[in-house]
């Protein structure tokens, strides 16, 4: 998947603070990780039924390294679900990075 700038990210009532009250992951956070240059970004092969999402692997400006679901919807990023990763989802990250 290749993303281009500017970035436009769709955050409404349903979406907007749930990761904040589940994984304290700030929208802001969530956003920052489009902006790393060493984001991995696959297809969500598990949970794809109903829409496509996917998945990134990306750090914040504060160098947090976040797990983060993703659909796109009408050209704009609806984020899912954000937490921080995992020690398997690190590795995968620094794979490359």
């Amino acid at each position: 998947m290749i993303i281009r700038k500017p970035i436009e990210f769709l955050w409404d009532k349903g979406n907007q603070n749930k990761n904040w009250f589940k994984h304290k992951v700030k929208t802001k956070e969530c956003e920052e990780v489009f902006l790393d240059d060493h984001k991995k970004i696959a297809k969500d092969k598990f949970h794809s039924n109903g829409e496509k999402r996917f998945i990134i692997l990306g750090k914040t400006k504060k160098m947090r390294l976040l797990y983060l679901v993703f659909t796109v919807r009408n050209q704009k990023i609806r984020a899912i679900s954000a937490r921080d990763i995992n020690r398997k989802e690190r590795k995968l990250y620094e794979k490359t990075a």
